[in-house]
């Protein structure tokens, strides 16, 4: 049986939405400690992150929902599932891309705890991260059959 095709209208306006999202996080990323605590700009970083976050794992999900048994139950099985499946490398995937997985429930679930100092390290050292996944995630729509998936 045919799995179903990769749907470029639920993939690619979400590459398109992370790319602006982590436009607007990189000058955030670039100000001083003390300036990225003000209350505007913390405020900022963490909806746009989160706006991110959620955008990779809802590409992820839409991928592995194509693949059959592939249907994670949580954002970190999604990370998992991507690195077994080698659509992203495993390395990237059981570490940083299930690392990005746990920081978007902290942002979702724990946001009162995150604090200005961490989030101003995620964004600054971590963003090359979700450009990681997005490189993968172009590679496969370009070249889907190397995964046995067809895109419309």
């Amino acid at each position: 049986m045919t799995p179903p095709p990769l749907k470029r209208q639920a993939i690619i306006p979400r590459i398109d939405g992370i790319q602006r999202d982590l436009e607007k996080l990189r000058p955030l990323s670039d100000l001083s400690p003390s300036a990225f605590a003000l209350e505007d700009n913390f405020i900022k970083a963490q909806f746009y992150l989160r706006r991110v976050l959620e955008g990779v794992f809802h590409i992820g999900s839409h991928v592995l929902s194509r693949i059959p048994g592939g249907r994670p139950t949580e954002y970190k099985e999604i990370a998992v599932k991507l690195g077994e499946l080698g659509l992203v490398d495993r390395e990237f995937a059981t570490s940083r891309l299930k690392r990005m997985a746990g920081y978007r429930n902290r942002l979702t679930h724990f946001y009162a705890d995150v604090t200005p100092s961490e989030l101003h390290g995620v964004t600054r050292d971590h963003l090359g991260d979700v450009e990681q996944f997005l490189h993968a995630i172009r590679a496969l729509l370009e070249h889907p059959e190397r995964y046995h998936l067809t895109v419309e």
